[in-house]
């Protein structure tokens, strides 16, 4: 080959691994929404009620059929797991607990899993739930019959056990019983932000559009939402949120009309706090990112997982090999 035909073929080997490896960086850079501004009175009232935040009357008055509250009680917990679950799926809790979810310490930071699932329809579901939470004592669960409708009622719970009972965890990571969790590299990450508040990642949904077909199960009526996109949110099969934005989380929600879906009503909660969300390309939204070791080393998250994938990539990424770059 002549010496152009070799420079040409060098430069797009080099575009090409810039493309590949500058996608993630490129992406987050123009995902990344600007810091809001505290001037609004509503929001600086929001900060400050969540900072003088008290749980004593919650504690008082509980309303969750199980808590395992005492899980939280006598321990620092770096980063706590929010996994909703359905009440039947027993199984695909069994698997997460053999699998991503038996992680306890990461680089000796403590992690703690749990599940977060209403009431189920049957009576003998409920027993077997119950026997459940009392052999692995990591169950929470809701007052209320847990249905699609209920979704964003189950993750107000989640935020309003976590401000209450687990105050001193650092971070909380909700996600999905579908998700494959990488712990270590969240962990890492999470460790290396110099941004100690306000930390809200995920992978961030842009000018999302209210679903306005009243034959919708995700109907959401003009007189609930009537702005035409949603703020910037994390896409709810997994995000991060530090314990001061779960407390202001839990304060603005009072004024959010829980029909929207969750990861949004977390979302819209956000915007009234002035906390600004932070995309992450490691996060993989609705996406199931194809197996291999060393993505799944690198990666946050992958969703609609099966049971028997969920196992074996496990296995594999769990082993003490290093990858290389």
């Amino acid at each position: 080959l002549r010496t152009h035909q070799w420079c040409f073929i060098l430069f797009n080997v080099l575009l090409f691994h810039a493309l590949l490896f500058g996608a993630d960086l490129l992406e987050e850079y123009f995902l990344r929404s600007l810091p809001l501004p505290y001037t609004d009175v509503k929001t600086l009232e929001i900060r400050e009620r969540a900072r003088k935040l008290t749980m004593d009357p919650l504690k008082a008055n509980l309303s969750y059929t199980i808590s395992s509250a005492a899980t939280c009680s006598d321990q620092e917990i770096f980063l706590l797991v929010l996994v909703c679950s359905s009440p039947e799926n027993r199984t695909r809790r069994n698997v997460i607990r053999q699998t991503w979810g038996n992680v306890t310490d990461a680089r000796s930071y403590a992690v703690l899993t749990l599940f977060v699932l209403g009431k189920p329809a049957s009576v003998a579901t409920q027993r077997e739930i119950s026997e459940e939470a009392q052999k692995h004592r990591d169950i929470i669960e809701g007052s209320f019959i847990d249905s699609p409708k209920m979704q964003t009622q189950k993750m107000l719970m989640s935020v309003e056990w976590t401000v209450t009972f687990c105050p001193q965890a650092r971070y909380i990571l909700k996600t999905d019983e579908d998700t494959f969790v990488g712990i270590a590299s969240l962990a890492g990450y999470l460790l290396s932000l110099t941004q100690l508040e306000d930390v809200y990642v995920g992978r961030v949904v842009h000018q999302g559009v209210p679903n306005r077909d009243p034959e919708s199960p995700g109907f959401v009526p003009i007189h609930q939402y009537s702005e035409e996109f949603y703020p910037d949110y994390c896409h709810g099969s997994a995000f991060v949120m530090s314990q001061d934005v779960a407390r202001k989380v839990y304060v603005a929600a009072k004024e959010v009309p829980v029909s929207v879906p969750p990861e949004i009503f977390v979302g819209i909660c956000a915007k009234k706090a002035g906390i600004t969300p932070i995309h992450s390309s490691r996060f993989s939204g609705e996406k199931h990112i194809s197996y291999n070791r060393c993505c799944y080393k690198f990666i946050f998250t992958s969703s609609d997982m099966e049971e028997d994938e969920l196992f074996k990539d496990w296995k594999e990424t769990s082993d003490g090999e290093d990858c290389s770059l």
